[in-house]
């Protein structure tokens, strides 16, 4: 649909729904008196109009920032009009942060780059020769072309483009350094379209930590040096200041902070949207946690407190010899012995080289999981009402949180949900046959009429009470944590 069209689409839906004499004084009691369908409708109308003027700006913003290289001096366009960078000229324009000015900038540089980046036979991307029947383009061409047909937010781009980076390209003294870089262009330019498929589902953040996750997979060598830059920034800092407030700061290295964030969820989860008890014990423990006059950061601040105390006053024996807090971290191994050299944490899936899997297994075991190349474990059949333990985990493994359309759930937030009811389907506990639900969802399906369905191995399907039905697809970042990738076949393009 031509932008303009569009627009003129949406304003109509608008006017339609808020009246052509409307009032800006009178915007929220007329929006009052619509019914509750139509007031998501005018929310949609209203963001789908935000998104085209989005698009616009952000290829206005690109233009802009060419023509205010800091090559082109005190000539350039933004420091003509009295702005240091273009950043500073964004930022005055829209009344944004400096930040969300940055992010503009951004993308409109990359909506530039691609579309003028020289896609005809026999000039390569980065400048080189290529074949003449093969033109070539930036590998976030399609990123930037699905910003512009509506099919990404601006936010939702930046998330991806910034996530996934540039693709590592060999030292050209390298031998056959030309091959190698054209594969990892390609890995990253399927890598973006897969984030795109999941984009319209997935929220900014949940597309950003994917994005990450895939990169680190495409790039073990990458996330090794990555992960020890950000060991050696490692940092607790305690200062007083000159009112005598007692501050703290933490730099977490990566392994430091799933610990952290593990033991502060556990101990959080009955506030926090948590899995629901059964065992009366813990039911009573959560009611007193929930009931807690204490804030969730005062909450934190006395857990850390206690560790340290604990931690203090404790032998080795007394505290080695504890139940540990559970970090799973999952390591991939092919049939042909051949282990991945990046894992991943089973909550929030967050990557680490594969020597943190080693050590984790060192100190306290492992679990094998057995799994198909779309990250299925095998069934155990009608053995038990409810899943075990090792189902859970397999669970976990396979569905790396909630699976619900857009929720950004961990593992350990969610429940199991039989997709066969046990009396009436004769549901047998498969793990086939069974899906991650946070606590929420898990209770809108079975209070809300929904309901979900697989045909054998295939994606869940989520049906709405209403008819509707959406895929719930794996997360983006297992796909290639199952399936890895062989060199794609060479692409062909239609010369700009």
């Amino acid at each position: 649909m031509e932008i303009f069209t569009e627009v003129d689409a949406q304003v109509q839906n608008l006017r339609a729904l808020l009246g052509d004499a409307l009032e800006s004084a009178d915007l929220v009691a007329v929006i009052e008196g619509l019914d509750d369908m139509h007031a998501v409708d005018t929310i949609t109308a209203a963001t789908a109009l935000i998104h085209c003027g989005e698009r616009i700006r952000a290829a206005a913003t690109g233009v802009i920032a060419a023509r205010s290289a800091r090559d082109a001096g005190q000539a350039g366009l933004a420091q003509s009009l009295g702005h240091r960078n273009v950043a500073s000229l964004v930022q005055e324009i829209t009344g944004s942060t400096r930040a969300d000015a940055n992010r503009q900038v951004r993308i409109g540089e990359s909506l530039r780059a691609s579309a003028t980046t020289t896609a005809s036979p026999g000039t390569a991307a980065d400048g080189g020769s290529a074949d003449e029947s093969e033109p070539v383009a930036l590998w976030h061409a399609g990123l930037d072309r699905a910003l512009l047909e509506g099919r990404l937010t601006t936010a939702q781009h930046d998330a991806i483009r910034q996530g996934l980076a540039d693709p590592p390209l060999s030292d050209e003294t390298t031998e056959g350094h030309e091959e190698n870089d054209a594969l990892m262009r390609d890995l990253w330019e399927i890598a973006a379209d897969q984030l795109i498929a999941a984009a319209a589902h997935d929220t900014p953040e949940t597309l950003s930590a994917a994005a990450r996750a895939i990169r680190d997979r495409l790039d073990s060598e990458g996330a090794a040096r990555r992960f020890e830059e950000r060991y050696a920034r490692r940092s607790f800092r305690v200062w007083t200041t000159l009112d005598g407030h007692k501050r703290g700061a933490i730099d977490f290295d990566d392994e430091g902070y799933a610990w952290a964030a593990t033991i502060i969820a556990n101990a959080l989860r009955p506030r926090t949207g948590g899995p629901r008890f059964v065992d009366a014990e813990e039911k009573a423990r959560a009611r007193s946690l929930a009931d807690d006059p204490r804030t969730n950061d005062q909450l934190t601040y006395d857990l850390l407190l206690d560790l340290l105390r604990a931690g203090s006053l404790a032998d080795a024996p007394a505290v080695f010899g504890t139940r540990r807090a559970g970090v799973r971290v999952v390591r991939v191994v092919g049939a042909d012995d051949i282990a991945d050299p990046i894992a991943h944490t089973e909550d929030h899936l967050d990557t680490f080289p594969a020597a943190v899997a080693e050590q984790q297994s060192c100190d306290a075991g492992s679990v094998p999981v057995t799994v198909d190349s779309r990250g299925n474990p095998l069934d155990v059949g009608r053995e038990h009402r409810l899943f075990t333990a090792k189902q859970r985990v397999a669970l976990a493994v396979r569905d790396g949180g909630c699976r619900w359309v857009g929720c950004d759930r961990p593992a350990s937030f969610c429940e199991a949900h039989h997709i066969d009811e046990w009396a009436r389907d004769d549901g047998r506990t498969d793990i086939d046959r069974g899906v991650l639900l946070c606590r929420f969802h898990h209770m809108q399906l079975h209070h809300g009429g929904w309901r979900i369905t697989r045909h054998g191995k295939d994606d869940f399907v989520l049906h709405h009470p209403r008819g509707q039905t959406s895929a719930l697809p794996p997360r983006p970042a297992l796909k290639y944590a199952w399936t890895g990738f062989e060199p794609p076949p060479k692409r062909f393009r239609p010369v700009a």
